[in-house]
C-alpha cells in the first residue's frame, strides 16, 4: 500500500513528535508484513522556498525543484528515523521506488520531478507497484463539499466515487505550490486505475491503521 503524508501534517511547521508517531506506526504495520511506500510532502516550508525562488524570477519548474528538494529532506528523516526497516535512500523515480520495494524495507520518497506535486507521486507509485490501497493523512477529516477553511457550513463526504471526485476541486491544473486535498493529475491517476484512497486527518496517525483495518474514518474514495 500507498501512505500520503501531507506536508501540512508533518512539515507546516516541521514535527519531529509526529514524524516519530508515524515511524512508529510503520513499524507496527511493517510487523503485520504490509508492503509499504511512504511518500511524504514539503507543506508550508516548501511553499515558503518557492516564494523565494519566485522572488528571484526563477521559472515555475525551478521553483517545482526546489519544492521537491524539501520533500525529500522530509523522506529522508522518516527513512533515517524508521532505521533498520526503512530504505536508507530516498528514490527519485517510481522505478526506484518500486525496486526499493523488493528489498522488503520501508520506501519513503518525496517528489521527483516539475509539474507535479507528491500527491501524484503516489497515485503513479500506486499504479506502478499495483498497490491495494492508498492513504492520504491530511489536515481535514477527509473530503467536504466545499472547502472547509472558506466555508464553515461545508460537509464532510463518507463516501465518494471517482467519477463525482474531480468536480469538488477549485483548480484544475498543475502549478508549483497548489494545495488542496488531491492535486488534478492524481485524480486523473487514480480515476484511471481505480485505486482505492482514503483521505484521513493525519494528525491522528491511528486513523492510518483505522483505515486499513476497513473502519469508517475519513472519506473513501472508491
Amino acid at each position: 500500500m500507498v501512505i500520503r503524508i501531507g506536508g501540512s501534517v508533518v512539515a507546516s511547521p516541521p514535527n519531529p513528535e509526529i514524524i516519530g508517531k508515524y515511524a512508529h506506526l510503520l513499524r507496527e504495520l511493517k510487523k503485520k508484513d504490509h508492503e509499504l511506500v511512504v511518500v511524504v510532502g514539503g507543506g508550508s516550508l516548501a511553499r515558503d522556498f518557492i516564494k523565494v525562488a519566485k522572488a528571484m524570477s526563477l521559472s515555475e519548474s525551478n521553483q517545482d525543484k526546489i519544492a521537491i528538494n524539501v520533500s525529500r529532506l522530509f523522506a529522508q528523516l522518516f527513512a533515517m528515523k524508521l532505521g533498520d526497516v526503512g530504505l536508507e535512500t530516498v528514490p527519485t523515480t517510481v522505478d526506484e521506488a518500486a525496486e526499493g520495494l523488493k528489498t522488503r524495507k520501508i520506501v519513503a520518497m518525496g517528489g521527483i520531478m516539475p509539474g507535479m506535486t507528491t500527491d501524484a507521486v503516489a497515485a503513479m507509485v500506486a499504479e506502478r507497484i499495483r498497490a491495494e490501497l492508498l492513504v492520504k493523512a491530511t489536515d481535514q477529516e477527509g473530503i467536504y463539499t466545499e472547502d472547509p477553511k472558506k466555508h464553515p457550513a461545508a460537509e464532510k463526504i463518507s463516501v465518494l466515487s471517482f467519477d463525482n471526485l474531480v468536480q469538488l476541486f477549485e483548480q484544475n491544473r498543475h502549478k508549483a505550490g497548489i494545495h488542496q486535498i488531491l492535486d488534478p493529475e492524481a485524480v486523473r491517476i487514480l480515476q484511471k486505475e481505480r485505486t482505492k484512497t482514503i483521505v484521513v486527518n493525519g494528525f491522528e496517525p491511528k486513523n492510518i491503521m483505522l483505515a486499513i483495518r476497513g473502519e469508517r474514518v475519513g472519506t473513501a474514495i472508491e
